[in-house]
Formats: C-alpha cells, sequence, structure tokens
C-alpha cells in the first residue's frame, strides 16, 4: 500500500480557519481509498514548519502531498516547481540547487479533476513564502538523504466561510470539493507514473 504524507496549516494573519486543513479534517472523516495517509498540521512558521517536515520525511514515505490554502484562486493549483527562495529574497537553503520540478505527473491529475467538475490547472510555482518552502524543501530532505519520497503541493482556495467573513468576494471552494480534489490526487498518483 502507497504511504502518503498529508499536510496541511494552521491558520495565519486575519484567517482564522485554514482551507488546507479543513479540507484535511473532512478527509480523513470518510477516506477509505488506496494509500495510508499520515496526516500534520504544521505552523506557519520557517524554521518550525521546516523541522516537522525534515523529522516527518524520516519516516520513509511514498508520497508527501503538502496543501496550502491561496486566497483569491479559483481553483485548486497542483505546484510544478519549488524555488529555492524566501520571501525576501534569498536562499531556502545556501548552495543548494536553484529549484526542483516536482516529479509526478501533473498534468493528467489537472485533466481527472477538471473532467469530475473540480477546477483545476497545474501551475508553474509556488510563490516564494511558506508554501513554496515546503515544497522545495520537501525534495531537497528527499535528495539530501536518499529518500524514496516524491513530493507535490496542492494549493486549494478559500472555503465559502472564509470568504463570507472576509467580506471581499473573494473565491472559494468547499471544504468537501476540496477533500474530493485531494482523494483524487492520491488515487491517480497510485497509478500515473513518475515523470
Amino acid at each position: 500500500m502507497t504511504r502518503v504524507l498529508l499536510t496541511a496549516f494552521e491558520p495565519y494573519d486575519r484567517w482564522t480557519d485554514n482551507a488546507s486543513w479543513s479540507a484535511l479534517v473532512d478527509l480523513t472523516n470518510w477516506y477509505d481509498g488506496p494509500a495510508e495517509l499520515t496526516t500534520r498540521r504544521y505552523p506557519v512558521e520557517l524554521t518550525g514548519m521546516s523541522e516537522k517536515l525534515r523529522e516527518d520525511l524520516h519516516q520513509g514515505f511514498d508520497l508527501a502531498i503538502h496543501l496550502g490554502q491561496s486566497p483569491g484562486s479559483t481553483q485548486v493549483k497542483l505546484e510544478a516547481v519549488g524555488l529555492n527562495l524566501r520571501s525576501d529574497g534569498t536562499a531556502l537553503i545556501d548552495q543548494a540547487p536553484e529549484a526542483y520540478r516536482c516529479p509526478l505527473s501533473l498534468e493528467p491529475i489537472a485533466r481527472s479533476l477538471t473532467d469530475a467538475g473540480i477546477p483545476a490547472k497545474v501551475s508553474h510555482h509556488a510563490g516564494t513564502y511558506l508554501c513554496n518552502a515546503a515544497l522545495y524543501l520537501s525534495q531537497h530532505y528527499a535528495q539530501a538523504f536518499g529518500m524514496p519520497t516524491k513530493s507535490l503541493f496542492v494549493h486549494l482556495p478559500l472555503t465559502p466561510a472564509q470568504a463570507a467573513k472576509d467580506g471581499q468576494g473573494l473565491a472559494s471552494m468547499s471544504p468537501q470539493m476540496s477533500a474530493a480534489a485531494v482523494a483524487m490526487t492520491v488515487a491517480a498518483l497510485t497509478r500515473y507514473p513518475v515523470v
């Protein structure tokens, strides 16, 4: 059975909830799919997140799927590249590769989500904040420590409750739909080969 590390983030800034955690909680209430899931909630702080991620990866998962929220996004975004870049322009890790491309077949997953009525696309990189750091560091640690883990970052839209509370008319997606997208992604990754 495929062993999957599935992570999400805690609330941050003005957000009293986090869409990634809402989706993960919904998923664990009903998931009975083709993988063994281990779930984690990470702090929205680079050092703490990095330490927990490194510790978790040493358990030798086949896949690491990291979830984060993307305020304003209208789609589930499968992130293709993690950059060795912090928001202040400095490197996450000195003398390390500039970027890691996700080694998984993302286009078929995006198509399967879209065909199922879930708006989705492949995005070329996850920005320069903590979501990008999770994707980059997950791939870097796996390579540096000789782990088999393949990593993916999935950005999810806000939940309707978050969007309503914020009052700025931002796009949203129900936790149930986001959770379904994650479950379909897990299922697809047990079928599609590494690129």
